[in-house]
């Protein structure tokens, strides 16, 4: 079965005991709107609430780009508004985090700074062979405040991340497997099967046991507090002038002209 979404902007077919979650902007490197963003939590929250479903598989349209991020020209004024309650509205949560059904990502192509929080909150991830991966908010004058800084610190080694968090620096696949950002690198046209034999795996195991484990990792890890840390701190940085400025010059193509204030 099927389900759209904003106009077809989120995809969503359950095959057999697996939901399949698709971004479907090809046209602008599947970035997401406000309300796509709302729309995917909520579409992959009852995924997790339905007694059917065993396993979460996400991934993008196209051969080009997993997720681009933020659809700048509609969500950065409410970002630079100097408040996160828009869009974070709990602090301590972050997308994907209490979704305790196990998720798999498909990355079909580049995951830029959006789209790196929603890949941040995966559980197993396979790469196509020419996918990239970045972080480049910092450039923007902005922070990767949706769980980014947080999540991507913990999960590859301090200095990778530091790298890809400070200085935007991209990573390909490979790189990605050698840090363990990603578990596999497989050729592009079959970046979405890899996917799903190991969400089918996971949807043969025991449901109760699966989910109980991957609460007891995710709850254990504790990010409620580095959370509202991330957002307060962030929250400072996006009511700037130079929160204004970056994204401005992004879109006319130009480089910023940054101020520190």
């Amino acid at each position: 079965m099927t389900s759209d979404s904003d106009g077809d902007a989120i995809v969503v077919e359950t095959v057999g005991r697996v939901g399949v979650v698709r971004l479907n902007r090809p046209a602008v490197g599947n970035a997401l709107t406000a309300a796509m963003f709302a729309d995917l939590e909520r579409l992959v929250g009852e995924l997790d609430a339905a007694k059917g479903i065993a396993a979460i598989v996400l991934t993008g349209t196209g051969d080009r780009t997993f997720c681009a991020g933020a659809d700048l020209a509609e969500f950065i004024p409410s970002l630079t508004s100097g408040t996160l309650r828009d869009v974070i509205p709990d602090p301590s949560k972050r997308v994907f985090s209490e979704v305790y059904t196990p998720i798999v990502a498909a990355i079909n192509g580049a995951c830029i700074a959006g789209g790196m929080e929603l890949l941040l909150g995966t559980d197993i991830r396979v790469a196509a062979e020419h996918a990239s991966f970045a972080t480049p908010e910092p450039r923007l004058g902005l922070v990767g405040a949706g769980g980014t800084v947080s999540r991507l610190a913990r999960q590859v080694p301090w200095c990778v991340a530091m790298e890809m968090l400070l200085a935007g620096a991209p990573m390909d696949a490979q790189r990605a497997f050698a840090v363990g950002l990603v578990n596999r690198v497989v050729a592009a046209e079959n970046v979405l099967a890899e996917a799903m034999r190991i969400a089918e795996v996971l949807a043969a195991a025991g449901p109760l046991a699966v989910r109980a484990t991957k609460e007891i990792a995710v709850r254990g890890a504790g990010l409620e507090t580095p959370f509202a840390i991330e957002a307060e701190i962030a929250t400072g940085v996006f009511g700037t002038d130079d929160a204004v400025e970056g994204p401005r010059a992004f879109l006319a193509r130009r480089p910023p002209n940054f101020t520190g204030t």
